[in-house]
């Protein structure tokens, strides 16, 4: 499974974690880190992002992707949308949290959300 992820770096304990909750191992991983200027337009700097990873059209469509989204609400929401356009599905992804009284302070991987999933059950709700 490829993860690519367009937050802060993971560190091998993130990517133990994410291959447990998956069930699956990384072959590989893309860090990306999103950076937004909020003065200007997401649209086309979401679109430069996801050219940044260098996946072409097939490799969207065919390989297993697992994502970390960038914090930014906006950025993510955007991300979500172009990557929706490439894949022809909403890819799953990784979910961190706060490790409760870490100092100094750290993420771990909680859940892998499938977001396909997700969409596919609220369109029963139509």
């Amino acid at each position: 499974m490829l993860l690519i992820n367009f937050s802060h770096p993971t560190t091998a304990e993130q990517r133990a974690q994410i291959e447990a909750l998956a069930g699956q191992p990384i072959t590989r991983t893309i860090e990306r880190m999103a950076q937004f200027d909020t003065a200007e337009p997401f649209a086309p700097q979401v679109t430069a992002l996801v050219d940044s990873v260098g996946l072409d059209a097939a490799g969207w469509q065919s390989e297993p992707l697992l994502l970390i989204l960038p914090s930014l609400n906006f950025g993510a929401a955007a991300l979500l949308a172009e990557l929706h356009g490439r894949c022809g599905y909403f890819p799953p992804i990784v979910r961190t949290r706060p490790v409760p009284n870490a100092l100094p302070p750290r993420f771990e991987a909680a859940e892998i959300i499938n977001l396909q999933a997700v969409r596919n059950t609220a369109r029963e709700k139509r």
